[in-house]
């Protein structure tokens, strides 16, 4: 268990600094409440059950980002395989956009 665990954390940390750069626009988690709050996006939960039906595996990051003038769900999602898949959600409405 704590060898899997360990190859997980080797594997976001990868992953985590390939997406670095494209992750610049996200809000920090008191903006992220304001705008769930004023239902200008909405909350993690569905955008969490969207990934979940589209790719399986579990969530194990999430981020709300403004992408232009939208705000999208950055989600990084470890598949039961291993693999690890970027999903991206729409913020207002909760559709499945990209898995990459």
């Amino acid at each position: 268990m704590m060898l899997a665990r360990c190859a997980i954390a080797l594997l976001l940390a990868g992953a985590g600094s390939a997406v670095a750069g494209e992750l610049e626009g996200c809000l920090s988690q008191e903006q992220r409440r304001a705008v769930i709050a004023s239902r200008q996006a909405i909350p993690l939960g569905k955008a969490l059950r969207a990934a979940k039906a589209r790719l399986g595996g579990e969530v194990v990051r999430a981020r709300l980002c403004k992408e232009g003038s939208e705000l999208v769900y950055v989600l990084t999602v470890l598949a039961h395989d291993g693999k690890v898949t970027l999903a991206t959600i729409d913020g207002t409405s909760g559709a499945f956009i990209d898995g990459r």
